[in-house]
C-alpha cells in the first residue's frame, strides 16, 4: 500500500517521468509466492551457478513458425561451456527439441529465406526443421542469404583498396641488428589502446579504405556487360563504408561512412550516403550528428535512420547536454531523396528529413518497418524495462505496444509481423523464451529451462519503488527481499547496487549475484539515479559536469527511503557496483562517511585526471567535464568529482576488484584508492584478475568474485546468529 500511495503522491505533484500512449496490460508469465510467506524451497547456493544455463541468442524463422535457440551450459571442470541449439514451434504446441549432428551438439543457428535452419558443426549444414534427419545437407556458403539485391541480380560487398605506403629510411646493418634485438612495443598514434584488444591497439587510421562493389549473382554479367568481370565498383570515396542496404527496387544502396575516419583527433561520426547501381552518388547528411540503422520502407517510398549528436559537435559547441536520439524519415523518388540534388549535403543541400520522434522523449533502437510501410516499430528502454513501440510514417504520436513490469529482450519479429518472439526479463527467474502477438497478447511460454531450479530453490521477490530525491526529483528503484523475509526477524543488512554507464539502467532482469546476496540474508537495493536511460533526455543528461552529485544524492535518498519503509539496519548498509557503479561506490563512501559499513568497488574510477590519459576513452571527460586536464575549468571539475580527493574521509572497509589489463578503467585507479585507504588505516583488500580486461570474464572468475564479495560483506556486516563471519584475508579490523 505504501508504494501505491507514494506513486500517486509523486505523480500528482510532479511531471510524469515519461509521457506516451498507455500500453495494454501485460499477461503475467509467472506467478510467484507472497514475499511474506514461508519459503517452500531452499535458498540459492553458489553451486547453483553451474546448474543455470544461459540463453545466448534466438532467431525466428521468416514465416514465424519456428524459433532456434543458442544455449550455453557452464562447465566447472573446463571453465567453458557446452553449446547447444534447440528448436521450438512458436505456437508452443510442442516442447523444444535439441539439434544434433551425428550425435553431437551444434552451434550458430540462422535461417534461410526458404525456412531451412543453418548451423555449424565441422562445416555449415542445413535442415528442414519439420524433418531434420531426412533433409540434412551440406552447405558451401556460411551465409545462406548474404547481401543480395531484392531482384536477386546483385550481391553487394565491400572491397579493400590499397593505400600508399609511407617511405621508410634505409637502415644500416648496425641499426638493423639493434632493431631485431628490441623487446617491447613502439607506436606513434593516438588511439593506441582499446579495452580487450592486444596492446598496442593497431592504428585505426592505417587501415585500407574500402569501396562498395556489386557482384553479379550466380555468374551473371557485370554492369558493363562483361560476363567475365567479377565486380563493379560503385564508389570511389576513400572512406570505409559500412552496412550497405538495398532499396526494394534494387537500384540504390544506402550506407554509412565516417568522413573523418583518418583524423585521429576526431571522434567517429557516420554520415549517410546513397549510390545507384549506375554509380550516381548522393551524400544525405553532414550536420555533425552521428547516424545509423538505415532501412528502406518495403514500398520503397522512404529511407529511415536513427541519429544523435556527434561527440565533436558537443565539444565544439561546448554543450551542457548530449542531445536526443531520434528516428528520421526521408521521402524518396526512384530511390533517391526528394528535393536533394546530386552531391547532396556536400553541395550545400539540406536533408529533407522528418523527425518522427521529435515530441517523444526516449531513445529508439532497432527500427523495423511494418510490411505495409505504414509504421516503424522499434525498441526503447522505459522505466527499467525494454518495450516495443511504433510510430506512423505520416506523423503522429509514438504508441507503446507492450507493457507491464517486465522487459522484452532479444525481440525477433516474423517477416509477416504475425509473431513476436523474445526473452522475458524478470527479477525472480532467469530469462525464458516466449512468443505472442505484437501487442504482447496471446503470450505462450516456449521454454522452461529453469523449472528444476525453481522447484528446488525459492528465489527472492523484488518490489518496485518510487521515491523523491533530496530535491524532489522522482527516482525509480527496486528492492529485493532477503530469503525467508520476516520483518520481526529484522533489522536486516542491505547491499546497494549501482549500475554502470552511467547512461544505462537497472531494471527487470535476473541477477544470480543479487539473488545470492538475498539468499544469504541481505536486502538488495537498485536505483535508477539521474543519468540513467529510460526516463527522458533531461534525466539522462542531468549529471553533466558533475558526475556523482545529483546521482549520488539519488542513491542516498533511496537508501533513506528503504530504511524508513523496510526492516533494514541503518548501520549495516554496503555499496557495490562495477565500472560507473564502481565509481559510484568510491564516491559514496568518500562523500558520505559513516553511512556505509562495507563496500566492494569493481573497476571504479577514483581520479579523473589520471584516468584521462590512461583510459581508452577520453570523450566522456572532454564532453561531460567540459574539457581536458590542461584547461582550468575542466581541471577543477575533474578534481572536484574525483573520489580520491575525499579519500581521507572514508571509513568503510572496501574490497577492490579489477582486471589486470583493464584499459577502460585502468588498474591504477583502484590501486590509488587502495593505497589511500591503507595509509589512513581503513581496512581494504585488492583482487586483481590476471589477464582480464574491463569486463571480468570466465566462470571461475565469476564464482571466485561472488564468493569473495559475499565473504567481505559477511565479515563486516553480519552479527552473531546470522551466519559465518569468516576472516577472508587475515587483515586487521
Amino acid at each position: 500500500m505504501r508504494i501505491i500511495l507514494w506513486t500517486a503522491i509523486l505523480l500528482a505533484l510532479s511531471s510524469p517521468l515519461i509521457v506516451c500512449t498507455d500500453p495494454p496490460p501485460a499477461v503475467p508469465a509467472q506467478e510467484f509466492p507472497d514475499v511474506f510467506a514461508p519459503p517452500e524451497g531452499r535458498p540459492l547456493r553458489i553451486e547453483d551457478y553451474y546448474e543455470t544455463p544461459n540463453l545466448r541468442g534466438l532467431v525466428v524463422s521468416p514465416d514465424g513458425a519456428w524459433v532456434a535457440l543458442a544455449i550455453a551450459h557452464p562447465v566447472e571442470e573446463t571453465n567453458g561451456d557446452i553449446h547447444q541449439v534447440w528448436i521450438v514451434r512458436s505456437n508452443g504446441s510442442e516442447p523444444p527439441t535439441p539439434i544434433q549432428h551425428e550425435g553431437e551438439d551444434v552451434m550458430a543457428p540462422s535461417w534461410g529465406e526458404d525456412g531451412r535452419l543453418f548451423y555449424t558443426k565441422d562445416g555449415r549444414w542445413s535442415i528442414d526443421p519439420s524433418d531434420p534427419v531426412a533433409s540434412l545437407r551440406s552447405e558451401v556458403s556460411e551465409d545462406p542469404r548474404g547481401n543480395v539485391s531484392p531482384d536477386g541480380f546483385w550481391v553487394a560487398s565491400l572491397e579493400e583498396s590499397p593505400r600508399m605506403e609511407e617511405l621508410t629510411p634505409a637502415l644500416s646493418e648496425f641499426e638493423l641488428r639493434h632493431e631485431e634485438r628490441f623487446r617491447g612495443v613502439q607506436f606513434d598514434w593516438l588511439n593506441f589502446q582499446r579495452d580487450g584488444a592486444p596492446f598496442p591497439n593497431p592504428d585505426p587510421t592505417a587501415r585500407n579504405p574500402r569501396e562498395i562493389v556489386v557482384i553479379p549473382a550466380e555468374g551473371g554479367a557485370s554492369l558493363e556487360g562483361d560476363e567475365t568481370a567479377e565486380a563493379t565498383r560503385l564508389t570511389d570515396l576513400g572512406l570505409r563504408p559500412g552496412d550497405p542496404v538495398w532499396h526494394p527496387d534494387s537500384n540504390v544502396l544506402a550506407f554509412t561512412a565516417d568522413p573523418d575516419w583518418k583524423d585521429e583527433l576526431r571522434y567517429g561520426r557516420p554520415d549517410i550516403w546513397l549510390v545507384t547501381v549506375g554509380g550516381e552518388l548522393v551524400r544525405l547528411t553532414d550536420d555533425g550528428w552521428s547516424y545509423g540503422s538505415l532501412a528502406f520502407s518495403p514500398d520503397g517510398r522512404f529511407l529511415s535512420y536513427v541519429g544523435g549528436y556527434g561527440t565533436d559537435m558537443v565539444k565544439e559547441q561546448r554543450l551542457d547536454h548530449g542531445g536526443p536520439r531520434d528516428l528520421f524519415l526521408v521521402a524518396l523518388e526512384a530511390g533517391l531523396p526528394v528535393g536533394l540534388e546530386s552531391g547532396g549535403a556536400e553541395s550545400g543541400g539540406t536533408p529533407p528529413a522528418m523527425n518522427l520522434t521529435a515530441d517523444w522523449d526516449l531513445d529508439p533502437s532497432g527500427p523495423l518497418w511494418s510490411p505495409d510501410s505504414e509504421h516503424i516499430y522499434f525498441r526503447a528502454e522505459k522505466s527499467g524495462g525494454t518495450h516495443l513501440f511504433r510510430v506512423p510514417v505520416e506523423g503522429g504520436p509514438v504508441e507503446q505496444i507492450t507493457g507491464g513490469e517486465r522487459s522484452y529482450n532479444s525481440i525477433q519479429i516474423s517477416e509477416d509481423f504475425s509473431t513476436m518472439v523474445y526473452t522475458l526479463g524478470l527479477f525472480e527467474t532467469p530469462a525464458d523464451v516466449f512468443a505472442s502477438e505484437l501487442d504482447g497478447s496471446g503470450e505462450r511460454r516456449l521454454t522452461d529451462l529453469y523449472s528444476e531450479l525453481r522447484e528446488e530453490v525459492t528465489l527472492s521477490r523484488a518490489e518496485p519503488l518510487l521515491y523523491p530525491s533530496y530535491d524532489g526529483t522522482p527516482i525509480e528503484g527496486w528492492i529485493l527481499y532477503p530469503y525467508g523475509y520476516d520483518p520481526s526477524d529484522g533489522p536486516y543488512p542491505m547491499i546497494v547496487h549501482s549500475h554502470g554507464g552511467p547512461h544505462s539502467a537497472s531494471g527487470y532482469g535476473f541477477s544470480f549475484k543479487h539473488q545470492l546476496f538475498a539468499a544469504n540474508g541481505y536486502f538488495v537495493l537498485q536505483t535508477n539515479f539521474r543519468s540513467s536511460t529510460g526516463y527522458g533526455t533531461d534525466f539522462k543528461w542531468a549529471t553533466w559536469g558533475a558526475w556523482g552529485d545529483k546521482d549520488g544524492e539519488d542513491v542516498m535518498a533511496g537508501i533513506d527511503y528503504a530504511i524508513s519503509n523496510f526492516a533494514i539496519d541503518p548501520d549495516r548498509v554496503a555499496s557495490i557496483g562495477h565500472s560507473y557503479g564502481g565509481f559510484m561506490t568510491n564516491w559514496l563512501i568518500s562523500r558520505y562517511p559513516g553511512r556505509f559499513a562495507a563496500a566492494a568497488a569493481g573497476a571504479g574510477i577514483v581520479n579523473w585526471v589520471s584516468d584521462y590519459g590512461t583510459a581508452d576513452i577520453a570523450r566522456t571527460k572532454e564532453t561531460e567535464f567540459f574539457g581536458t586536464p590542461w584547461e582550468a575549468e575542466a581541471l577543477d571539475r575533474l578534481i572536484r568529482q574525483s573520489p580520491l580527493t575525499y579519500a581521507g574521509q572514508v571509513t568503510a572497509p572496501t574490497l577492490f576488484v579489477h582486471g589486470e589489463l583493464d584499459e577502460r578503467v585502468p588498474y591504477s585507479e583502484a590501486e590509488q584508492m587502495y593505497v589511500a585507504l591503507k595509509k589512513n588505516g581503513v581496512p581494504a583488500k585488492m583482487i586483481q584478475y590476471e589477464g582480464q580486461a574491463h569486463g571480468i570474464r570466465g566462470h571461475w572468475n565469476n564464482v571466485h568474485r561472488m564468493l569473495n564479495e559475499l565473504r567481505w560483506f559477511d565479515r563486516w556486516m553480519k552479527v552473531a546468529g546470522e551466519g559465518p563471519s569468516e576472516d577472508v584475508d587475515g587483515g586487521d579490523r
